[in-house]
């Protein structure tokens, strides 16, 4: 495991590790998916599959959730081929922030044009409720705030300039598109918009900490896909997220509820059609 002492990657690392998925499946994706927290399901529906073990891929992390199966799933969505990440890694696993966005570069190195990036989130917009699939419009970068930003340290130009641009990291033709595409499937009506908000975690959230969240104008708050993003960006691709509302948090000191990630995979198991359903078919038009 690579924690935050040790330092990042070179571009040699993240090119052994597509040079040999490259050399053992025929497959050439234009299209990633990284999977949330019990989202791994999308990967299910990809046929002609060729399945990679995280452990298997030389220089690969590992991931260490429930809910996050650990593998690299290469075969066809609604006939186009693409490659799914059954597990993701975070900053609470002990990861660094060069480890956290390994994966991107190598995706990059593989010819992948678009990445989509799904996770399951905390509802902090007082309208959503949970089952709510929000589409991702922005972000607002906390661990970045801090100085955890995965460009940091010398620049490669081969994946991307110095000061890439972020004002236009969710492709808004893609979002339009996925706004048409749930309707056509009947899902328009749980379907939100919103900015998602990136903490570190492993602690979910105070409800002083949600209320400064709301304040700063987040919908959604989890702990993961940002860093993912601003290295897609970087490297140049498109990019589509989607977020499942699998809990509203607590704002109200009166309140007995309480987040558990129990609930957020329980949500997550009763829309999980849906979302796969508004994926595949989003793939198909790409």
């Amino acid at each position: 495991m690579s924690t935050s002492s040790e330092c990042s990657y070179s571009y040699e690392d993240y090119k052994e590790t597509a040079d040999w998925l490259l050399a053992n499946t025929d497959i050439r994706p234009k299209v990633a998916i990284i999977c949330g927290s019990g989202l791994g399901g999308l990967a299910d529906l990809l046929d002609n599959k060729k399945v990679f073990p995280y452990h298997k891929i030389p220089r690969f992390p590992q991931s260490t959730v429930q809910g996050h199966e650990g593998q690299l799933v290469f075969g066809e969505l609604n006939g186009k081929q693409c490659v799914c990440m059954q597990g993701r890694f975070h900053f609470y696993e002990g990861y660094n922030i060069a480890t956290v966005t390994y994966p991107v570069r190598v995706f990059f190195l593989l010819g992948i044009e678009t990445l989509i990036v799904t996770n399951a989130a905390g509802g902090l917009n007082s309208k959503f409720k949970m089952g709510d699939i929000m589409l991702i419009k922005d972000h607002i970068n906390m661990p970045g705030f801090a100085g955890q930003n995965p460009l940091c340290g010398r620049n490669e130009e081969r994946f991307g300039v110095r000061f890439p641009c972020m004002s236009d990291a969710y492709d808004r033709d893609f979002a339009r598109m996925a706004r048409e595409t749930a309707q056509e499937l009947g899902c328009d009506s749980f379907l939100q918009e919103g900015v998602y908000c990136m903490l570190a975690g492993p602690c979910y959230e105070t409800i002083a900490e949600c209320r400064v969240l709301q304040i700063l104008g987040a919908d959604a708050v989890g702990m993961s896909t940002v860093p993912e993003v601003v290295v897609a960006r970087h490297c140049g691709m498109r990019v589509f997220g989607l977020s499942l509302i699998t809990n509203k948090v607590v704002t109200d000191y009166n309140s007995t509820e309480k987040a558990n990630h129990e609930e957020v995979l329980g949500t997550t198991r009763m829309r999980t059609e849906d979302l796969q359903k508004l994926v595949s078919n989003l793939v198909a038009k790409m």
